[in-house]
């Protein structure tokens, strides 16, 4: 082997954290966060929860001390968090009687990142309907099953022709659906969550001079309730109604403030929410099917979906491999669009084992062959396409083949490098050494003796997958954070121009409503000049830019986390 003559500095370690529902986060996280609960609920919100993000679980008392802020305004920011899911309180950590303490789940919070995603995906599997009530749930936090459709119905009725309106049993079939494929899941209920948190402590008292047992602080998931996907009977009868716009947005601004609804519908105290986990599962299969399509072909991919379809509601969420498919199950269940004869599927299913991106495994012979779909593998396979990706576009194509070579053969000297990957011996070690300095290649060295005395050790390079993920996703978080400062200081910059435009949107259509001039219309319309629709038009385009770039981030986040996710499930 080649030994080197100089010894090459190290690269820095790394400091990483894992980012847990209750443990330690960094500080890209901790400031996307903040954003976050910023742009969605204020700055009195955004104090409050980022205070909780840092310092853990708080009692009143103690939040009032540190934030500086009145009672009043931090149990209205404490309910709003509640509301939307991210904020949970318990019994004090010294047990019964003691201040209840309150804490934010920030992995939940990061979530608000991805409601976009979360709506779109409703659209595409259940239409406006479906888009509609997970946009309303979202917004809201959790909302009875009768508040939602009547919301929805009127919603939809809004925009629909003059005489036509939306009827309540077609916008409960919707929901109805969505809980069935678990895209929406039942609140917990307080008294039962508040029953189980109490059984973690004795009943019979302390003896004197012994502390009280803590608190248990795991949260008892919605899963945990048997009703969690029971849709209760709900007499709803009726259809939505319109509502009458006035001007200044008036009828906007009415919308957002919850409607007392004194009818009784059957399922008053039973709360809904949004299921995220059911939404990464399927943003998973889709990320797993994209890729055998692009790896392979169109057909190959159907065959994958149908699978993924098949063992879905079989499927913990955090197993490492599908329920084992016989060829036969496989074949019975394929859409009746693609008909493929039997010896064709073998072919294919042969062909799927045997790529080495290794999505489809074999798991037996019985029913004509035992297939599995390989979450864990085809996440990693996933994961390390994005490291491949990001190193070719920050360093370009020879640095991503020195980077692709380090991950195939594990361990190189300089030397090999060079050799396998053909590129000169400067030019590779310029190449080398910036990919050290940026973490992304590690250097391994084995001393021949205990000096460590350049001439007589062995510096290999080597790529560590899961850390260089890890560091990846921190950098992701950053950029994310990056994009949401600068699309908050475009906006506030442009403010008085912005809130013109709404309010002669706001008159226009308020003008249009009641039936006025195309004279009238047109003498509103001027009242923003040329250089301020100029100016509007340059602001919409850039921020729509960094709204896209936000969405394709967060899908870079949205695979690194599953990837570190699935490989701390499968150590555990």
């Amino acid at each position: 082997m080649h030994r080197g003559t100089a010894k090459p500095q190290r690269a820095r370690p790394e400091v990483l954290s894992v980012s847990l529902c209750v443990g330690k986060m960094t500080a890209q996280e901790v400031r996307l966060c903040g954003l976050l609960l910023r742009e969605h609920f204020g700055e009195v919100v955004e104090k409050v929860g980022t205070h909780l993000v840092k310092n853990g679980a708080q009692n009143l008392r103690t939040i009032i001390h540190e934030t500086g802020l009145s009672l009043d305004l931090i149990k209205k920011s404490l309910c709003v968090l509640v509301q939307h899911g991210v904020c949970v309180f318990r019994s004090g950590r010294r047990g019964p009687g003691s201040p209840t303490e309150y804490r934010t789940c920030p992995d939940l919070i990061l979530r608000i990142l991805r409601y976009p995603r979360y709506i779109y995906t409703a659209k595409t599997l259940y239409g406006d309907t479906g888009e509609l009530i997970i946009e309303e749930l979202l917004q809201r936090g959790h909302m009875t099953m009768s508040g939602t459709v009547k919301t929805v119905a009127d919603r939809l009725t809004q925009n629909m022709e003059e005489g036509r309106s939306m009827d309540y049993n077609e916008v409960t079939s919707a929901f109805s659906k969505l809980v069935e494929t678990h895209f929406l899941q039942r609140c917990p209920p307080m008294a039962a969550a508040a029953a189980k948190t109490d059984t973690a402590t004795p009943a019979t008292p302390a003896t004197p001079g012994t502390p009280a047992a803590p608190v248990s602080t795991t949260l008892p998931t919605p899963e945990s309730f048997p009703d969690c996907y029971k849709v209760p009977h709900v007499t709803l009868i009726g259809r939505g109604k319109r509502q009458l716009s006035t001007e200044d947005g008036e009828d906007q601004r009415n919308a957002k403030r919850p409607k007392l609804d004194t009818e009784n519908h059957g399922d008053e105290g039973i709360y809904w929410q949004v299921n995220f986990e059911r939404f990464h599962l399927h943003f998973r299969d889709q990320a797993i099917i994209g890729a055998v399509a692009n790896k392979l072909d169109q057909t190959s991919s159907e065959i994958v979906r149908t699978m993924l379809r098949m063992s879905e509601v079989t499927t913990l969420p955090t197993a490492t491999c599908t329920k084992p498919l016989s060829a036969n199950e496989i074949f019975k269940s394929l859409p009746a669009t693609y008909n493929i004869p039997r010896p064709i599927l073998d072919q294919y299913l042969t062909l799927l084992v045997d790529d080495p991106m290794e999505f489809v495994g074999k798991a037996g012979e019985s029913g004509g062959g035992m297939y599995v779909v390989n979450l864990n593998r085809a996440l990693a396979n996933l994961a390390r396409a994005t490291l491949e990706s990001v190193v070719q576009e920050r360093f370009g194509s020879r640095s991503a083949r020195i980077f692709r070579l380090l991950l195939r053969k594990r361990h190189l000297e300089q030397k090999q490098v060079e050799d396998f990957a053909m590129i000169p011996a400067k030019e590779a070690k310029d190449m080398l050494y910036t990919l050290l300095s940026q973490n992304l290649v590690q250097l391994q060295e084995i001393p021949k003796t205990p000096d460590y005395a350049p001439s007589r050790t062995f510096y290999l390079y080597t790529v560590n997958q899961l850390p260089t993920a890890r560091m990846l996703l921190q950098n992701s978080f950053k950029t994310v954070a990056n994009l949401i400062e600068r699309r908050l200081f475009e906006s506030s910059n442009s403010k008085r121009l912005l809130e013109k435009s709404q309010r002669i949107e706001a008159i226009l259509a308020s003008l249009q409503a009641s039936g006025a001039e195309p004279e009238q219309l047109t003498e509103v319309e001027e009242m923003i000049t040329a250089p301020e629709k100029q100016q509007l038009e340059s602001l919409r385009l850039h921020i729509n830019k960094l709204d896209s770039a936000e969405n394709q981030v967060d899908e870079t986040i949205f695979l690194l986390e599953s990837y570190v996710n699935s490989t701390a499930t499968s150590t555990s």
